[in-house]
């Protein structure tokens, strides 16, 4: 949801569509300048919080590359992503979700380490944060990381932070990057195979859309739900998993008229529906 016109609209906005979870920006997603979050900023969020109560998911600045080789942009994008986990607990916001960044050509090895890194000095400054960081899975375009679980692994292993992180899936992006989720059993190899590389423990986050792009395009292209070449069905599987039944589950499809009413109607069918089968295994951790 936007924030135009404060932060607290944010919720109101999501209240109004019955949503119980909401993802904003703290600050425009495309540049480095942030406002300064002030008290009255607080207390209007707090209020509306306690009008209507709901999950709260930050997501960062676009122009953020934890894993640059370029001194000058790293250095900026740590100090930018401090910003925000200082700005998520302003708030009191639990959760920061953010794309693990491009190597920018020194090869994902060495992206995944420095990305490690940077989560590792943001942490030693953010000691006191409630604030988790997620690690967003991409769709791979470029030389972005994340679009392997593999990818996601390595830097939670890498970095000492470990505690402070965890994991938010992207449906578009992991369908994009080649994992096939629309049948039930793709849908559960799938999320077999991000136990085994990373552990359901780890995810506290779903970004829910369809893709406007086929199965292994390695393109980032949001389509609304059951529009796309992902499909209506998959969305019923994952919506009707107990295991992630109390996982904030976040729609990031365009905003074009009444499509959020529409996208969000159809997940709620999906998830109420008894005449498929549903997805089995234990709880997460």
């Amino acid at each position: 949801m936007s924030i135009a016109g404060g932060l607290h609209h944010a919720i109101e906005q999501a209240a109004i569509h019955r949503c119980a979870a909401v993802q904003l920006f703290s600050k425009s997603s495309n540049q480095w300048a942030a406002r300064r979050i002030t008290q009255e900023d607080v207390d209007r969020w707090t209020a509306a919080l306690a009008r209507s109560p709901m999950a709260t998911v930050a997501h960062d600045s676009y122009l953020i590359n934890l894993a640059s080789p370029d001194p000058e942009l790293l250095r900026k994008s740590r100090a930018a992503f401090l910003e925000e986990v200082r700005r998520c607990d302003l708030l009191g916001i639990p959760f920061l979700v953010f794309h693990p960044g491009a190597h920018m050509g020194v090869g994902e090895d060495e992206g995944q380490s420095a990305v490690a890194r940077s989560l590792d000095w943001v942490c030693e400054r953010s000691e006191a944060s409630r604030t988790l960081l997620l690690l967003e899975t991409t769709a791979g375009q470029g030389t972005s990381l994340g679009y392997r679980f593999e990818h996601l692994a390595a830097i939670l292993e890498r970095s000492r932070a470990a505690q402070r992180l965890g994991v938010c899936l992207d449906t578009c992006h992991v369908f994009a990057a080649g994992y096939d989720i629309r049948t039930e059993e793709g849908y559960a190899s799938v999320i077999r195979e991000f136990d085994r590389r990373v552990g359901l423990r780890m995810l506290r986050c779903f970004h829910v859309n369809d893709s406007k792009r086929e199965l292994g395009s390695r393109v980032d292209r949001h389509e609304h739900i059951g529009k796309g070449h992902i499909g209506s069905r998959a969305f019923g599987f994952l919506m009707r998993d107990e295991r992630f039944a109390g996982i904030p589950k976040i729609l990031e499809t365009p905003k074009e008229g009444e499509m959020d009413r529409r996208n969000l109607a159809l997940l709620r069918r999906l998830a109420s529906m008894d005449d498929s089968p549903r997805a089995r295994g234990s709880g997460p951790g």
